[in-house]
């Protein structure tokens, strides 16, 4: 019995085409065919992305202190920005001081840029959010810490920080050597963090004396410390009368 003869593919198309020509009809054109999963399925970016989002919302949302759990809209376009970075290149991201006077919203504005940080989705989103002073409290001796080197410890290697009111504490051989060590460990690591201070880096001078007319954070701190601050933060001052009183 012979075997039987196979057509070619494309001598059987053309077959077809000429007949569909005859009656004034053609083939339709197939384009790609999508068979990948939707933005709502596992397997699509999107769909990690929001579910990395929801985790890091979570955090955000357990670290946030109430008075600021409405803190949603960037304001500064340049926090807004650095957010951005951090939520998408946080190896090359720098850090964010918030300067300006009392109730400017500094804490509200860092705030905000923590949850656009989270809302955007990072790979890894850990934070430890403090105070200064409650900073200082918990690492000095007797202090509500266990230990200043495994406190300390932690504060250096999370991988993303906001110490608020930097420069509030009273100044000391002490706390200028613990906020020296963890800004220099910071910024030896490139971790990125959002700073604020109701001070400038520099210590405002009278133009014609030469002399200080106000404080800084060089003076509270000391030249080695602003130095690294200069360099690893992108400064935002915010100006305008006090918020609370206001309201």
């Amino acid at each position: 019995m012979p075997e039987p003869r196979l057509l070619d593919p494309a001598i059987a198309m053309a077959a077809v085409q000429a007949r569909l020509d005859a009656r004034g009809l053609n083939l339709p054109e197939r384009g790609p065919v999508d068979d990948g999963p939707s933005p709502d399925q596992p397997g699509h970016p999107e769909y990690h992305r929001k579910a990395r989002a929801e985790f890091a919302l979570a955090r955000w949302t357990t670290a946030v202190p109430r008075r600021y759990t409405n803190a949603r809209i960037v304001a500064h376009p340049a926090a807004a920005a650095w957010a951005q970075q951090v939520a998408t290149q946080p190896a090359e991201a720098r850090s964010l001081l918030l300067t300006g006077p009392t109730g400017t919203g500094k804490t509200h504005e860092a705030w905000a840029a923590l949850h656009a940080i989270a809302e955007a989705g990072p790979a890894r989103y850990e934070l430890i959010a403090t105070t200064a002073a409650d900073m200082y409290g918990r690492l000095r001796p007797g202090g509500s810490e266990a230990g200043t080197e495994t406190s300390l410890g932690r504060l250096t290697r999370i991988p993303l920080l906001l110490l608020d009111d930097l420069g509030s504490a009273k100044a000391s051989e002490w706390v200028e050597e613990i906020t020296y060590r963890l800004i220099n460990e910071r910024y030896n690591a490139c971790k990125p963090t959002v700073f604020t201070s109701n001070y400038p880096t520099e210590a405002p001078r009278d133009p014609k004396t030469g002399t200080i007319i106000g404080p800084g954070l060089d003076v509270i701190l000391g030249d080695r410390i602003v130095s690294r601050l200069t360099e690893m933060t992108d400064v935002i001052v915010l100006a305008g009368r006090d918020r609370r009183r206001a309201a």
